[in-house]
C-alpha cells in the first residue's frame, strides 16, 4: 500500500479498537437521532475524531470531510479525506455485526485512494486509482453474471426517499420478483465493497452522501465495475447511484426505466 493508504489503515485500526470495545457493552452507548432511521452515537463521533486527528497529524495541509464533523481545512487544498467512521450505525447500535469504516482520499477532485474496513471480521478493502482493488491484499473483480434473474442486488434507500418517491417501492417489488434476491444490508459502503468483490452483482443507493459512497465508488471502478446515476448518466456523486458489473448494469437500468 502507498504511504497515504497505510496511514489511513492505521487510523482505521485505531478507530476499530474504539468501536469494538463499545460493541461489547452497547447498553452504555449514548445514542442520538439525526432524522428518521438516521442515528448517531458517541462512538461515531469518537471514532471520527481519532481518524481525523491521525490523518491531520500526518498530512496537516490536507482538507477533511467527515459525516459527524463536516468540512475542515483549506477549501482549495489539493487533497481531501472523506470519512464515514461507522457506516451502518443502526446495525452497530443493535449489535447486528454489519458495519464498516470508510475512508477515501481525493486528489484535485479525483478519487485517489479508498479503504473500507470491517472491524467485525477484519476484512480490508483497498483501492488506488489505476492500480486495482483488493480484499485483504488479494485482487478482486466484479461478478461475471449476465442475467438479472441470477443477480443478487442490494439497495440503500432511506425511508425519507421512499416517502418522497413512492415509485421506488414499486422498483423494490419488481427487483424482488425479477432478480435472484434483493438485500437491504444497512451499509451502503459495504454494499459497494461487495459489488467490487463480486459478492453482489449490483447495488442501488438513493439520497446518499459523499462519505457513504466515495471509497466504494473507487473500489467498484478499480474492480472493473460501472457506476452511474439512476438515469444512466454520469452524475452519481449527487447521492443517487447504481454500481454494478458491466453485464448487469443495463438490466438494472431497464428496471428503472419501467417505473
Amino acid at each position: 500500500m502507498s504511504p497515504m493508504l497505510n496511514t489511513a489503515f492505521a487510523a482505521a485500526r485505531a478507530a476499530a479498537q474504539v468501536i469494538n470495545r463499545a460493541a461489547l457493552n452497547l447498553d452504555e452507548v449514548k445514542v442520538g437521532r439525526k432524522g428518521a432511521q438516521d442515528m448517531v452515537t458517541e462512538i461515531d463521533q469518537a471514532a471520527e475524531e481519532l481518524i481525523k486527528d491521525m490523518l491531520m497529524a500526518a498530512y496537516p495541509q490536507h482538507a477533511f470531510l467527515g459525516e459527524e464533523s463536516g468540512f475542515s481545512g483549506d477549501a482549495k487544498a489539493q487533497y481531501k479525506w472523506i470519512v464515514d467512521p461507522i457506516d451502518g450505525t443502526s446495525n452497530f447500535i443493535h449489535g447486528f455485526p454489519h458495519y464498516c469504516i470508510s475512508i477515501a482520499l481525493e486528489n484535485a477532485g479525483k478519487l485517489e485512494h479508498a479503504l473500507i474496513y470491517n472491524p467485525v471480521n477484519n476484512d480490508l478493502y483497498t483501492a488506488t486509482r489505476g492500480a486495482g482493488a483488493f480484499l485483504n491484499n488479494r485482487r478482486i473483480r466484479v461478478s461475471s453474471r449476465t442475467r438479472l434473474s441470477d443477480a443478487l442486488i442490494a439497495h440503500a434507500i432511506p425511508v425519507r426517499e421512499l416517502k418522497a418517491n413512492p415509485s421506488l417501492l414499486d422498483l423494490q417489488n419488481r427487483l424482488r420478483v425479477d432478480a435472484a434476491g434483493l438485500r437491504h444490508t444497512g451499509s451502503a459502503a459495504l454494499d459497494l465493497a461487495y459489488v467490487a468483490a463480486g459478492y453482489l452483482d449490483a447495488c442501488i443507493g438513493v439520497g446518499l452522501k459523499n462519505w457513504d459512497v466515495a471509497a466504494g465508488v473507487l473500489l467498484v471502478k478499480e474492480a472493473g465495475g460501472l457506476i452511474t446515476d439512476l438515469s444512466g448518466e454520469g452524475d452519481y456523486m449527487n447521492g443517487n447511484i447504481i454500481a454494478a458489473s458491466p453485464k448487469i448494469l443495463p438490466t438494472v437500468l431497464q428496471a428503472f426505466a419501467a417505473e
